[in-house]
């Protein structure tokens, strides 16, 4: 049989400006798990490929053409885009799956489009749903005991850019932030064995990689696993010109974990500041204080690990200035990266299940649920203030002295892609900004669906023009 997984992207992501800001952002990479599934299914005999819609544009029609089944992986913003997707490719004598955390935690709604929903890990049952001998609507998938029986994924079934090895060490994290989903999805926390780590490393290695990510929620969850990994990393030459992974603030309490990290060459990492308000932090169950965000971002400059800052954009307990003082402290400790992200509510998260009560969801239409829409009514500001001080905060962060400011920290590379980091954001803003004077009552401030709605009116005019 022949399977064709597809991960879709919504449509803000298929743009070019957005296209051009992810490769400056950093390196081509690839969801994993769909690459894991296919090659399980290719191990035991199917045909199976992987298209990632992010890198670049798909002719659907002509790669399913001869496809018996498709899978299709479904984030919350993308599920629209999937739900298309599955509907125009679905015929007699093929099948669709659908699987990934927003099926997963709305597998009624996923249904509707597609002949088999997986909620959860698929490593488990994917095979014997391909092959028929599980028939149910809705599989409900256990989750992977043993991660060291999870196949390496089999790069040569994807069929769109990656040059990033994407590798996880861990499943779930002993965290629950509210807003979380992966969390919810991968859940109990589990670690693979060092050694199985390290043989997929050396496999990477093989394949000719020079970039790498670590995609567990929280690399550095156990501090002495973590270090045994990064001693074995170095004294056995497995390190790459760049490292990516995930990490909390209480990393900068541990200065051998970051002499290891440094000489490990993990080298880039994103820490959930989320807030430099305590009462939000504690609001979320963060788990961390303001503290441990000044001593770790130091404690990461000084070893040459370039950060990632994350801040969350529209807790109950921030206000405006709250959010421009983040912005302003990820400046001043010199953050590789900003990740201002928009409070999103996404089904399944306690977050989620509590402006639903409230009432104060102003939307459910997914694809507006990307971290850059405000879908819901903030406590202290309006939600059209909030949507400005989201594009205020790519403003204020990437400007152009800020980006010589890397160059002389990190070097002539990192500065160059600071700039044109600057340069997509100012572009970004500017066709906004200009789309906003000239519709000063259009949906798009009404609404609050601001880049959504944007994009969704240019993309309507080009259809019409076209048809004509």
């Amino acid at each position: 049989m022949k399977i064709v997984f597809i991960v879709p992207a919504s449509l803000i992501r298929r743009t070019l400006l957005y296209r051009i800001g992810g490769k400056l952002y950093g390196h081509t990479n690839v969801i994993t798990g769909p690459l894991i599934l296919g090659t399980i299914l290719k191990q035991a005999g199917h045909e199976a490929e992987v298209y990632e819609e992010l890198e670049k544009d798909i002719n659907f029609g002509q790669i399913c053409a001869d496809a018996d089944v498709v899978g299709i992986y479904a984030m919350t913003s993308s599920a629209p885009r999937a739900y298309e997707l599955a509907d125009c490719l679905r015929r007699p004598g093929r099948r669709i799956i659908i699987g990934g955390i927003h099926p997963s935690s709305m597998p009624e709604e996923a249904s509707i489009h597609a002949d088999q929903v997986i909620i959860g890990e698929a490593e488990n049952v994917i095979l014997n749903a391909v092959e028929g001998k599980i028939r149910d609507k809705i599989i409900y998938a256990p989750p992977v005991e043993n991660l060291d029986a999870v196949p390496f994924p089999d790069y040569s079934i994807l069929k769109t850019p990656c040059d990033t090895a994407n590798i996880m060490t861990t499943r779930g994290c002993p965290f629950a932030c509210s807003f979380c989903t992966t969390t919810r999805m991968f859940h109990p926390y589990r670690q693979r064995s060092i050694d199985s780590v390290i043989e997929e490393l050396r496999y990477d290695k093989q394949l000719g990689f020079q970039y790498m990510n670590f995609e567990d929620d929280n690399f550095t969850a156990d501090p002495a696993r973590t270090k045994e990994l990064l001693r074995r990393m170095i004294r056995e030459h497995l390190t790459f010109k760049e490292t990516f992974f995930f990490g909390r603030t209480d990393m900068g309490n541990d200065e051998e974990m970051l002499e290891l990290l440094h000489e490990a060459h993990l080298n880039r990492v994103l820490v959930g500041i989320e807030s430099l308000n305590q009462k939000s932090l504690d609001s979320i169950h963060k788990r961390q204080k303001l503290s441990d965000i000044e001593r770790c971002a130091k404690a990461l400059e000084k070893h040459k690990i370039r950060l990632i800052a994350s801040l969350v954009l529209g807790l109950d307990d921030d206000t405006a200035e709250d959010i421009r003082r983040g912005v302003r402290f990820c400046r001043r400790i010199h953050a590789y990266q900003l990740q201002p992200a928009v409070l999103t509510p996404f089904p399944g998260t306690p977050v989620y299940q509590q402006l639903l009560k409230s009432k104060r969801m102003l939307t459910q239409k997914w694809q507006y649920f990307d971290m850059m829409n405000v879908t819901f009514r903030p406590v202290k500001m309006t939600a059209w203030q909030l949507q400005k001080e989201f594009l205020r905060a790519v403003k204020k962060f990437y400007n152009l002295p800020s980006a010589f400011t890397i160059m002389r920290i990190f070097g002539i590379s990192s500065g160059f892609r600071r700039l044109g980091l600057w340069l997509v954001s100012r572009s970004g803003i500017l066709f906004l900004r200009i789309y906003l004077f000239i519709n000063k009552l259009s949906r798009y401030r009404l609404n609050h669906h601001s880049l959504y709605h944007f994009l969704q009116t240019v993309s309507a005019k080009r259809r019409n023009t076209a048809e004509r």
